[in-house]
């Protein structure tokens, strides 16, 4: 009997160490699953921000790109300086009028365009009320902290 329970008692011991040698081995696999999760969450989010920022400097680059330039001309009616947060200079420009085909009666032609420059701003103050020729650019899309247009006008000649 006593072999019998000396060899029970090496199989326990047996066992014993089969299972702590298991319980090692899958405590080592999850600290290397861990550590393979920390580095391609961390890979994934320094991808995800230098992607983040390089799709916001294209986006600017886009959104101020100059879509077409001209001139227009006509009766200066409107300006101002507005913005809650972003203060940014506006104005109008009447272009004349057209007459309605239905009814005959004129109606207004009104265009309004942003000013980035303040001097260019305080010229046209001088010029309200009176015909001028506004040279302008117009870009794909304005920032809140550009206008409210995507019109710029950056050049006023007073028309004689």
């Amino acid at each position: 009997m006593a072999s019998l329970k000396e060899e029970f008692e090496e199989k326990k011991e047996s066992l014993k160490d089969k299972i702590e040698d298991a319980v090692d081995n899958v405590q080592e696999g999850v600290k290397q699953g861990v550590s393979r999760t920390k580095r391609f969450l961390r890979k994934l989010l320094i991808y995800g921000l230098v992607a983040l920022v390089i799709g916001g400097i294209g986006f600017l680059v886009w959104s101020n790109w100059t879509y077409s330039e001209g001139v227009r001309a006509g009766y200066l009616i409107k300006l101002s300086r507005k913005g809650y947060v972003f203060k940014t200079y506006e104005g109008q420009l009447n272009l004349g009028g057209f007459r309605d085909s239905d009814q005959g009666n004129i109606v207004g032609n009104t265009w309004e365009f942003s000013v980035g420059d303040k001097e260019v701003f305080e010229k046209l103050q001088k010029l309200e009320g009176r015909k001028v020729n506004l040279h302008y650019k117009e870009i794909v899309r304005a920032m809140p902290w550009q206008g409210d247009t995507d019109y710029f006008v950056y050049k006023v000649e007073e028309e004689q």
